[in-house]
């Protein structure tokens, strides 16, 4: 019986020889088939020579177990760089020596064997040497050195990774306990030891493993080497350091900003590798983040010092990465010069011609003067969204903020009404609980400007219409106007534009991309009987100090 359910599930393991931990299960397997059918031919025996053979060999098995449940867990669970042909051979040297005790009779493994007769049934009495004691203590030490990565998965969120473990440490606690009975003299017959018996539980421990929790079909083995890989091949660089602030692990890109090597780095104090004494943290506490350019490649970077904490929340080292924020330094200087450039230059330079134009009008060219005063307009007013659409990246860079959707609407209007005193503008009440993100400012302020401004009604009229829909919100704006052109919408509805297919200014663009920036999208339909519908579409977020979570989940049309 013990030896059909090994097989089976030594045949089922050898299926999988592909997955990281197949091969050395079917050892284990053959391990405890082996010991199971040589116990066998031992009690069949019936002269001490014979039994003292098949007793000898049964040792090819027992040393093959531990080595075969040590090298299943390291390789099953990601450990598989210690699964190399040097550790193995390390591993196997005291079963080998075992094993060439037990096959010429060494005295250092049995100083004794006689025939002893138990309720009728022959059994072999041994005296163990002191070998046979190191080899006990080898084989329980690799029992539990296989064990302990097991055990960390039992704790694993993954039900399929808990249920694994369990079986599999079933499968090595059975025949575990009963060999210790048996040295213990704690067993019915004192010669026979029952560790064959209990490998039966150890099978079908190992076949639910298999079938059941899909042993082979879902592995823990990725996640170590992905953990690793994701240190060393992160773009940050990174160093840790121990307790007394010496470095103990480094990625390359962390080496590398400090102009050094891992291997190099690897045991020496931080401070050595690091002149600038502002990043060692102090205290045992968690750094501020700060700036530091490295004077190895004369980048910039943003540096945080994170603790690391054992069990009594005592500070054991640090984990310091390094952000590099050089290129978005550049953009932040580069922004505020454009800032600069659409806020003062601009500005100025088109009062200047406006100025000029007027000086130089007479009765004649009074046309024309007006032509290049309304061109300068425009284009302060291009410099005026620019600088706006500038503004808007640089606040979405920023989490979101929340704020009431009414009090946005009503500032919107607010403006749109002191530009254009004659415009009728309405919205919708009862929006106090409607919280959305502080970036769509500028986005209902440009489109309730855009339905005024192009619409030449001596009265021209805007409506806002408000839909919550569970945690999303849709803001229909929709004025009586000649509408949005083709050509401004096309460039809009695609994403891009191209050098015969793009828009005439930049209110549009920024309502799109700011309602991106918010997590939402903008539409752009007809209204009847004349004039164009935007449609905001946002999520609804939970105001500041409120708890609670708001889904970022669109809803389906069918809703």
């Amino acid at each position: 019986m013990t030896i059909a359910i090994g097989t089976a599930a030594a045949l089922i393991a050898w299926r999988e020889r592909p997955e990281p931990g197949a091969v050395p299960l079917v050892v284990l397997l053959a391990g405890q088939c082996w010991w199971s059918a040589f116990l066998i031919f031992d009690l069949e025996a019936a002269t001490l020579g014979a039994k003292v053979f098949w007793a000898n060999l049964r040792w090819i098995g027992v040393v093959t177990i531990p080595v075969g449940w040590a090298l299943f867990s390291l390789e099953y669970t990601g450990r598989d760089r210690y699964v190399r042909p040097r550790y193995v051979v390390l591993l196997s040297l005291v079963p080998l020596l075992t094993v060439v005790f037990a096959l010429t009779g060494n005295p250092l493994l049995y100083t004794d064997s006689t025939l002893v007769v138990e309720d009728g049934l022959s059994l072999l009495d041994r005296s163990p040497g002191p070998w046979f004691w190191v080899i006990t203590a080898y084989t329980y030490l690799l029992g539990l050195l296989g064990s302990v990565p097991l055990l960390g998965l039992i704790w694993n969120d993954s039900l399929p990774f808990r249920g694994q473990s369990a079986a599999l440490l079933v499968g090595i606690m059975a025949p575990w306990a009963s060999n210790v009975l048996f040295l213990m003299d704690a067993v019915p017959l004192p010669g026979l030891d029952p560790t064959p018996v209990a490998f039966s539980i150890s099978g079908v421990a190992y076949l639910g493993a298999l079938t059941r929790f899909r042993l082979f079909g879902m592995s823990p083995s990725p996640n170590p080497r992905a953990r690793r890989l994701l240190f060393e091949r992160m773009p940050d660089g990174a160093i840790v350091t121990d307790g007394h602030d010496h470095i103990v692990d480094s990625n390359e890109t962390g080496a590398a900003l400090l102009g050094t090597e891992p291997r190099c780095a690897l045991g020496r104090p931080l401070r050595e590798v690091v002149p600038d004494e502002s990043l060692v943290p102090t205290d045992g506490s968690v750094s501020e983040q700060r700036l530091f350019r490295s004077p190895h490649d004369d980048r910039l970077y943003d540096v945080t010092a994170t603790r690391i904490t054992d069990i009594h929340d005592r500070t054991i080292g640090h984990v310091i990465t390094f952000h590099d924020v050089s290129e978005h330094v550049r953009q932040q200087q580069r922004h505020e010069v454009l800032n600069r450039v659409f806020r003062h230059n601009i500005r100025t330079e088109t009062n200047v011609i406006s100025s000029y134009a007027d000086l130089l009008a007479d009765e004649e060219s009074q046309g024309v003067a007006d032509e290049i005063t309304a061109s300068a307009s425009r284009i302060d007013e291009l410099a005026t969204k620019a600088r706006e659409t500038i503004e808007l990246f640089e606040q979405g860079r920023e989490p979101a903020d929340p704020v009431s959707l009414a009090s946005l609407l009503d500032d919107g209007i607010a403006t749109v009404r002191e530009r254009y005193p004659a415009a009728r503008i309405e919205r919708e009440r009862d929006l106090d609980d409607i919280y959305v993100a502080i970036v769509l400012e500028p986005v209902f302020e440009n489109l309730i400007e855009n339905g005024v401004e192009h619409n030449a009604g001596s009265e021209p009229s805007v409506r806002i219409e408000v839909e919550p829909d569970g945690d999303w919100v849709r803001v229909r704006i929709a004025d009586d106007g000649p509408g949005i052109d083709d050509y401004e919408r096309s460039p809009l509805e695609r994403g891009t534009e191209t050098p015969l297919e793009h828009g005439s200014g930049l209110g549009l663009w920024l309502a799109k991309w700011g309602a991106e920036l918010a997590g939402g999208s903008v539409t752009f339909g007809a209204n009847e009987p004349s004039g164009s519908v935007v449609t905001v579409e946002v999520p609804v977020l939970t105001p500041s100090g409120a708890s609670g979570h708001r889904s970022t989940e669109r809803p389906s049309d069918d809703q």
